[in-house]
């Protein structure tokens, strides 16, 4: 009889001094995630969609970075489709080297937000704010739905399964 191989899936952070722990906890363990699922992808699968809505790996920690750039960092986004299409020179190490730049960015904001009802200071942009709550709530639910279509594209791509 074989045994059944374990997975190496990490598990969710235990972080519950806080509310801000704990939202911050789980959205940091969804980029490191996402991030680990696209790193050392192979090419051009990376950038090849294999399901019909045209998805791609690259495509899909681009429009991450975009989001995170947008909502904690103020960078406005004209074209949310164009996030999801891969420029053809951009590498996978390029890609996720962004994305933990903007995700270092966002950190440094929040960092400086002790209360979670205030306003999301968001410098550059009109309008009112979303809480820091909220704004961190949506980016566990962007980051979370988005890690779990690479899981299911990496898989797809060369088998490679866990977090």
């Amino acid at each position: 009889m074989s045994a059944t191989p374990r997975r190496s899936d990490t598990p969710p952070p235990r972080t519950a001094d806080s509310e801000a722990d704990v939202l911050r906890g789980f959205l940091d363990y969804l980029r490191v995630s996402i991030a680990a699922k696209v790193e050392g992808a192979p090419e051009p699968q990376a950038r090849t969609s294999a399901v019909p809505s045209g998805t791609t790996l690259l495509g899909l920690i681009n429009h991450l970075t975009a989001v995170e750039s947008a909502m904690f960092t103020g960078e406005k986004v004209t074209d949310w489709q164009a996030t999801l299409r891969p420029a053809p020179e951009e590498s996978v190490a390029d890609a996720v080297a962004r994305y933990r730049a903007a995700v270092a960015r966002a950190n440094e904001v929040l960092d400086g937000c002790a209360d979670l009802g205030a306003p999301l200071p968001r410098p550059g942009r009109s309008g009112a704010a979303p809480s820091v709550r909220w704004a961190l709530t949506h980016m566990i639910e962007e980051t979370g739905r988005h890690a779990g279509h690479a899981d299911i594209l990496r898989e797809l791509i060369d088998g490679s399964t866990g977090r």
